[in-house]
Parts: structure tokens; sequence; C-alpha cells
């Protein structure tokens, strides 16, 4: 069959389709996406203006035209912190519901976490054992501790890239003065979310998932992408600190021109390197390993099992019974986090 999953991020839009069957991995088969920084259009009270409504409500259109011109079976349609933190969320939601007919599942940090550790496990298997997952996106970071499918632990902290360049970092370059406070404002905020994780048990497999993550990868040397999702990637602390350190001497455009940095996040990649050199550095990691699945992929996986346990998806990849529809829930049925957060 094939599935649609509509993602609404603080950075992009996107649609992904993939094609799947019971006891395969998904492939991919087409997406569809725009650069749209939801909180670029936020007002001073913290609210989404009509001009990134209009913005979202047009490209959630074409999404739904583009996977049913291409033979969507069944969409999942979500959002992360960009809607759930606005003054306004509620009212996005409806007005998108409203005039577009799709319903957009809310996630909440904890889920954001949680999925994208599930995706992670399924990737890497069972034989890694205890997995600590890092994701920086736009709006939020997450970390997430476990040695089960879904993690034992999971927070979701207000360290977005997007977020923290936006409120804390002035001039282009930045200012001495207000990359160090937000360095010590990041090391106090995930100090404190790192206090409420157990001790970490070797052997522990610390991964990064999220565009920043593998951009500052290929900052630092890792592979390019066009070597496949199969390259093994790395970032590695001690080149990190190195280049978190240029990049608070670079322009946005001079950033922009660093392999694997696109001009619609260069301005945030020093914000995001700050991120990770300081979840590094409290957890005690010196090398964290790239998975290339994270949230999307983790709920793609969470809804064909949902579809297989139905008897909805059989092993060919066909609709068992009927046909498929809009679904407004992509953890369906008997989603359950089971985490501790702060």
């Amino acid at each position: 069959m094939r599935l649609g999953v509509l993602d609404i991020g603080s950075n992009t839009v996107h649609l992904l389709l993939v094609d799947a069957r019971a006891g395969a991995r998904p492939s991919a088969f087409a997406d569809h996406k725009r650069s749209l920084s939801l909180l670029e259009h936020l007002d001073e009270q913290g609210r989404i203006k009509e001009s990134g409504q209009d913005a979202l409500i047009t490209f959630i259109r074409e999404a739904v035209f583009f996977a049913v011109s291409n033979g969507a079976e069944d969409l999942i349609a979500f959002c992360t912190s960009a809607i759930r933190e606005s003054a306004n969320g509620a009212a996005v939601l409806d007005r998108v519901t409203r005039e577009t007919s799709v319903h957009l599942t809310e996630l909440s940090g904890d889920q954001e976490a949680a999925m994208t550790y599930f995706a992670v496990r399924r990737w890497q298997g069972w034989h890694v054992g205890t997995i600590l997952n890092f994701d920086i996106g736009g709006g939020s970071f997450e970390i997430a501790y476990g040695t089960d499918e879904l993690p034992s632990y999971a927070v979701s902290i207000p360290l977005g890239a997007g977020r923290l360049t936006r409120d804390w970092l002035t001039g282009d370059p930045p200012t001495p003065k207000s990359t160090k406070k937000l360095r010590k404002h990041i090391r106090s905020t995930v100090a404190d979310a790192a206090a409420g994780f157990p001790q970490l048990t070797a052997p522990v497999l610390v991964t990064g998932t999220s565009k920043t993550f593998r951009s500052l990868a290929r900052i630092t040397g890792a592979a390019p992408s066009a070597a496949g999702i199969f390259t093994r990637r790395h970032l590695r602390i001690q080149d990190l600190k190195l280049w978190n350190n240029r990049m608070a001497a670079m322009t946005v455009k001079e950033r922009a021109e660093l392999p694997g940095v696109s001009e619609v996040r260069a301005a945030q990649m020093l914000a995001g390197g700050m991120v990770a050199e300081a979840a590094m550095e409290t957890f005690g990691v010196n090398e964290v390993e790239i998975c290339p699945w994270a949230l999307r992929e983790g709920l793609i996986m969470r809804r064909l099992d949902a579809l297989v346990q139905e008897g909805i998806l059989g092993r060919e990849g066909t609709p068992g019974v009927g046909h498929l529809y809009l679904n407004p829930d992509p953890m369906l049925p008997g989603f359950s986090v089971g985490v501790t957060s702060d």
C-alpha cells in the first residue's frame, strides 16, 4: 500500500509518500515539501499570523492533491512545537480542519521524543542494547533513553535551533555577548533536563537525528547525502567545538556555503551546534552516530504496525478489508509513550 505522512514542522512542511507491506522496510516513493518557518510568522503575542496560516493551508491543500494524485491509500498528518506552543495554536488547527478537511494531530513533546526514539530503535535493531537519542528541531530539543522499543525516559525542552536563533542571537555574525548568554542558557537548560535521567549503563549507543545533526556531521567531515542512507556518519565533540567557534564568527551567508547547509537553515546552525555540544558534554558523550530515521519514520512504522494488527494491511501490501481512509490519528490504536518526563 501507499502511505502518506504530512509533517508540519517548525522549519519545513513536508509530505512523504512511502510504499509498504507487512514485514518489509518502507521505501520512499515521492515527496513534496516547502520551506515554511512558522516561527517567523509569529506576532509579538506569540500567535501565528494570518499570512503564516494562509501559507500553511495552501501547502496542505497541495499536499492532499499530491497524495491522491499519486495513489496514496492512507494519510496521517501531524504537527509539532511550532503550532503546539503558539498562543493561537488551537484556532489554527480548527481553521486547517475547516478549510482543508485534514485533521492535524498535535504531538506533545514527549510523544515527539518517544516516536523519534522508536524510529531509531527500528533502524538500529536490538543488538545495540541501550539507546540515548538527541533530536534538535526548529522549536524544541528532544532527548530519549531506553532499552525497549519505546523509551523509559524522554523529555522535550524549548531549545530548538530556530527558536534560540530568533530569541537570543543578535547581529550577523552574532555578537560575542549574545553568543555567551545563549551558551550559558543552553547548558543550564540541558543540565536541568539531564538531572531526571538515570545513570547511563554501558554499552550505550548515542544517536543524533534531525536535519540539524546531519548538517553538523557533514560540516565536520561526514559523508554527503549522495553516499546513501546506509553510509555510517558520526559527529565527534572535538570537531563540533572547533566548528562552533568558527561558525560564531561567520555571517549567515558564509554558513550557507558550508557543506550540507542550506540557505534556509544557515542562520540557525550555530544555535543547533551549541545545543548538540551542550548535550554531548552534559551526558559525557564523545561521539554521536547519525541515524537517518526520525519522527516521520517512527510514525510510519507505528501506523503500519496498527494496520497489520487491524488486518487492514496484508503481506502483499494491499488493504485487507474495504478501502483505506484519511486517518485522524497516526498512532491508533492504543498509543502510549510510557515515559518519565520533566
